[in-house]
């Protein structure tokens, strides 16, 4: 089989192209990632729909879930994309590594919700009881929790999208964790 590509403009749908010019507008470029989505005349516009529903999670906490995540599914593009996205959100880049470790020691609410989303990933939903009783504990509800689930499928989506494809990254590359902590 021949590699998945991140596909142009002229190579997609009518559909995708006009969501590529919203990018570009948006954005100012396609993101690799979203370009690999094109692929399928429907996975990019239903991947949106999703990742920009409604949620209870405030744009930080989506960050510091998307972190995690993608730190637990070993993806260097949603690392180096949420590395970008989190420091435009205000996280330094120290707070950054500790979220990709499932930790935030500058945050009560944010530990608990880093802890959450690791374990999540980590165990495929067989969540530690006492780390989902601590999320509850920090202030958070079981409608938040939900939305940390749904996000967590969200973003496991697009890190084995791209652990598959292996499109080029086309953020600031985030270091691995292991040489950056030790």
């Amino acid at each position: 089989m021949s590699p998945i590509k991140a596909l142009k403009r002229d190579e997609v749908n009518a559909t995708n192209q006009a969501i590529f010019d919203q990018l570009e507008k948006a954005v100012g470029f396609v993101p690799n990632l979203y370009a690999t989505y094109a692929n399928s005349e429907t996975a990019l516009e239903n991947y949106l729909n999703f990742a920009n529903a409604k949620t209870s999670l405030k744009a930080k906490e989506k960050e510091v879930v998307n972190l995690a995540v993608s730190e637990v599914n070993s993806c260097i593009y949603c690392l180096s994309a949420h590395t970008a996205i989190g420091k435009m959100n205000g996280f330094t880049d120290d707070q950054i590594l500790e979220l990709r470790a499932g930790k935030a020691s500058f945050d009560t609410k944010f530990n608990a919700l880093a802890a959450l989303a690791k374990n999540i990933t980590e165990t495929r939903g067989k969540t530690d009881a006492t780390i989902l009783n601590n999320f509850l504990d920090a202030g958070y509800n079981h409608g938040n929790l939900i939305d940390v689930i749904a996000l967590v499928g969200d973003k496991t989506i697009s890190n084995y999208i791209h652990n598959t494809t292996q499109v080029p990254v086309d953020f600031p590359v985030a270091q691995p964790l292991e040489t950056v902590i030790s």
